[in-house]
């Protein structure tokens, strides 16, 4: 027999556990086509709900037409198909090209069966949790973007606000956050390390390897990238430098080998090496930090190590349209090109 189940101390709102309590009676068949359920009334008065509430829950199962009303009599179940579509709120810290096609790899990999709306937090604790606070309960999974200066116990708590099977992480592990939410992740630090590492031969051509590691105010980079850069230096041995910035008039010679992160410093630093008179991937070495389609092409093909960007998205979309959420470090790969 089918009855309504409210869980007082469940995270998900009120509202949006009447709507569940009615769709998962249509999925196991206890509701039918014509069943009355009880009235907004009856369902306030029972679990001690507002009106408003329960007005919220059924004014999304008449616009979905899981129910409908008939004045005097009450409310029935209109529909029993099923096919209301995923309701999917991203949440990312920028706009950029690696996050488009991280965007649209998820689109693409939901397909028709999901709406995706998108938000930026610009890496602002308090319009993360305005977002957060503002848009929870309204839809089936939220994908969450984390790059904050620190992420700190404001940030901690902004992202439990979210239930745990609602949740999915991206980009960064958090270890001191517990639950069963998804996340598909980079291990900045292992990455980087590993990279070079595999690369080793090719890069000991060089005689200094430069990190361009930007100092960004408002849309930081993991520093964990400049541990695993030093850790490589250490255990390698090699002239390492971590310098914030390419200027148009960078001093570059003859053995240097750049590891770039910003596209506004590949640009100029390509330029500082025209200037000079030195040849890219002979007497210069350039390594791109995250792939792009300009990448492949200018100056003959630019060397990246970065994460699948395009796999982050599949992985996302399959974890939603499966229903399971898992944890797992995504891939990182190395494209040699004519730059190194």
């Amino acid at each position: 027999m089918w009855e309504f189940s409210i869980n007082p101390e469940s995270k998900t709102p009120k509202y949006k556990q009447i709507i569940d309590s009615v769709i998962n009676g249509i999925e196991k068949k206890q509701l039918n086509i014509g069943d009355k359920i009880p009235s907004i009334n009856a369902i306030s008065e029972t679990y001690l709900l507002s009106r408003d509430t329960v007005e919220k829950a059924y004014a999304y199962l008449k616009e979905e037409n899981f129910i409908t009303s008939v004045k005097g009599k009450g409310h029935f179940i209109a529909n029993t198909d099923l096919v209301s579509k995923i309701h999917v709120c991203l949440i990312f810290n920028k706009l950029s090209p690696y996050k488009k096609m991280i965007y649209d790899s998820i689109v693409r990999g939901l397909g028709d069966v999901a709406f995706v709306d998108l938000f930026i937090h610009h890496c602002d604790p308090e319009i993360f949790d305005n977002l957060v606070t503002k848009k929870l309960g309204e839809y089936s999974y939220y994908v969450v973007m984390p790059n904050f200066h620190v992420i700190d116990e404001r940030v901690k708590s902004t992202l439990k606000k979210i239930p745990d099977t609602e949740l999915i992480i991206l980009d960064r592990l958090i270890p001191e956050l517990v639950g069963n939410f998804g996340s598909i992740y980079q291990d900045f630090r292992k990455d980087i390390f590993g990279a070079l590492e595999e690369n080793i031969e090719d890069i000991k051509k060089y005689e200094k390897i430069n990190l361009v590691f930007p100092v960004d105010e408002v849309y930081p980079y993991p520093k964990e990238i400049i541990r695993g850069f030093n850790d490589f230096g250490y255990k390698y041995q090699m002239d390492m430098q971590v310098i914030d910035q390419v200027m148009e008039d960078q001093e570059v010679k003859k053995g240097d080998l750049f590891i770039v992160i910003d596209e506004y410093d590949l640009i100029n630093l390509i330029k500082a090496i025209r200037g000079k008179g030195l040849i890219t991937g002979e007497d210069v070495g350039i390594i791109s930090y995250n792939e792009t389609p300009l990448k492949e092409v200018l100056e003959n093909g630019i060397t990246v190590m970065t994460t699948d960007f395009k796999a982050m998205g599949k992985t996302v979309a399959n974890m939603i349209k499966t229903k399971t959420l898992f944890q797992e470090k995504n891939d990182f790969v190395f494209i040699e090109r004519n730059s190194l």
